[in-house]
């Protein structure tokens, strides 16, 4: 299995970097979930990306732990 980072990026103006953390984990709690990312993989290659809503929750509603591909 691959390792990737994952990024979100939000432009959020507070006094200090706490503050900054804690408004976005407000706005992430309260708001839609966020469709696009900053994909890294493992050789450093960054590929953006925007989720289609539709499928994102299909795929969040699955266990996918269930697959034997994941164990």
């Amino acid at each position: 299995m691959h390792k990737f980072t994952v990024t979100l990026t939000r432009e959020i103006e507070a006094d200090t970097a706490e503050e900054a953390a804690l408004l976005l984990y407000q706005e992430l709690s309260k708001g839609p979930v966020p469709d696009r990312y900053s994909v890294t993989d493992e050789t450093n290659v960054t590929t953006e990306i925007k989720l289609d809503r539709n499928k994102a929750d299909e795929f969040a509603s699955i266990d996918h732990t269930a697959d034997p591909g994941n164990w």
